[in-house]
């Protein structure tokens, strides 16, 4: 059996690969790895977003906890990044999310929290995977009054918008904001801490059924709300996926502000206030060209890491660094949170405009974005596999990147989440790295399978 935890948690088809069964037996093993050493019974914090099958795998990772003896806090319907916060205010020994993020409404997935808010590090992932896989009898004799409870956190919504309303010293009155909530977890939370920050909110896609989430809208699908910005004269538009952990923008003009453009808005500013630890932001290796370029032009050190924002993390966490981040709008503020937060994040950028005075465009023209194409090659588990070592993937990788030569750069790696490996380029010639990245797509593929 291949192993449970990717860089993003356990994902997988609902019902099919993630199952009510595995969930039972995550719950169990989580319980007895991180609460196991201790004489009180653990309390573990439980959140999900909008999918119809998160009330099913909640339930059943639930019900794992306590019979394992560990008390469940339910926090409902709440943003991921919430349940990170959440941990550390109701003093719980772990948190636990249902949600696959940005995918689509089939897929779902479980990411847990160690009780200081940090995602699990790769030890006690591994310490919950061979108890699962070695079929291990998790717990004793849990009868009686041993057996954990549910009990609603009534006010965890609250609690985690007045924790994010205190990390801007000042209202958005007058700002008019276009809010794409994805059909997602941020629905519970967006429309309330914007609309008390006294922003002019229009609130898009708030209105969840468990299989809308993600669905042409949010920061994977910015089309609609690119024409509504436009359309109705916002000054910006921001975009959450399901779980709330991401952040994308549109200017007044109707442009895409990723997550570059705001790790580059957001480093600025913040170097100007002496906010920035050591002048160095924290990337990755798909981080755009012109963000390195930028970095180099502002005397701004950039450190490159593993796709994933947990590796981002990881790298922010050795120096203490306090800005780190993804193209795909995972943002970490480590003054502030333990995790990419999408709702921080478009306060970070909006609290910017406020203070500056200054329209999107303005702000995130600090930055030219090189043109970027990528194309994701579908390909089996064994496929996956085999890329590390297939002879003819490597001479597919090698044609392309002597093809671009010095005036651009190319990344092929294989996604942690997804079964995709994907092919980018970056250059000043749009045509140019796209017919090198599809003839290198092409030769993944046929050697793949």
């Amino acid at each position: 059996m291949a192993r449970l935890f990717g860089t993003d948690g356990v994902r997988g088809v609902a019902n099919e690969s993630l199952t009510c069964e595995l969930a039972v037996k995550i719950g169990q093993a989580a319980a007895a790895v991180l609460g196991g050493n201790q004489k009180k019974r653990p309390l573990v914090a439980v959140g999900m977003d909008t999918r119809i099958s998160s009330d099913m795998l909640a339930g059943a990772l639930s019900a794992g906890l306590c019979s394992s003896g560990a008390d469940v806090l339910s926090l409902g319907v709440i943003p991921t990044p919430a349940v990170a916060y959440l941990v550390r205010k109701y003093h719980a020994d772990a948190g636990v999310v249902i949600s696959a993020s940005h995918n689509s409404a089939e897929f779902n997935g479980i990411k847990i929290f160690s009780a200081n808010g940090y995602k699990l590090p790769d030890e006690l992932e591994e310490k919950i995977e061979d108890m699962i896989l070695g079929d291990e009898k998790m717990h004793g004799e849990i009868i009686g009054a041993d057996v954990g409870r549910i009990i609603p956190a009534e006010n965890a919504h609250k609690d985690y918008v007045d924790y994010l309303r205190q990390t801007v010293s000042h209202t958005l009155d007058g700002l008019k904001i276009a809010i794409d909530c994805a059909n997602g977890a941020a629905s519970t939370t967006a429309p309330m801490l914007f609309e008390q920050l006294g922003a002019q909110c229009h609130i898009l896609n708030a209105d969840p059924n468990g299989v809308n989430i993600n669905d042409n809208c949010g920061s994977t699908h910015m089309e609609s709300l690119r024409k509504y910005v436009l359309n109705n004269s916002m000054d910006v538009g921001i975009a959450f996926d399901g779980d709330a952990d991401r952040c994308l923008c549109i200017d007044e003009k109707g442009n895409e502000v990723d997550g570059d453009f705001i790790m580059a808005i957001c480093a600025s500013d913040m170097k100007k206030h002496g906010k920035l630890k050591k002048d160095t932001v924290i990337g990755t290796v798909m981080t755009n060209l012109g963000f390195i370029k930028f970095c180099q032009a502002n005397g701004i050190n950039f450190i490159p890491t593993k796709v994933g924002d947990r590796y981002v993390l990881e790298e922010m966490l050795l120096e203490d660094y306090k800005l780190g981040g993804e193209q795909s709008g995972h943002v970490i503020f480590g003054d502030c949170a333990t995790t990419g937060d999408g709702e921080l994040t478009a306060l970070k950028v909006l609290s910017v405009m406020y203070r500056e005075s200054e329209k999107l465009s303005e702000l995130a023209s600090v930055m030219k974005k090189y043109p970027q194409v990528m194309v994701n090659v579908k390909v089996s588990p064994e496929g996956k596999i085999n890329f590390y070592t297939d002879s003819k993937v490597k001479r597919a990788i090698e044609k392309a990147k002597e093809s671009l030569g010095d005036t651009g750069r190319v990344v092929v790696r294989v996604s942690g989440t997804e079964p995709l490996i994907r092919v980018m380029a970056e250059g000043e010639n749009t045509d140019e790295i796209t017919q090198i990245v599809n003839t290198a797509a092409d030769e993944i593929k046929a050697a793949l399978g």
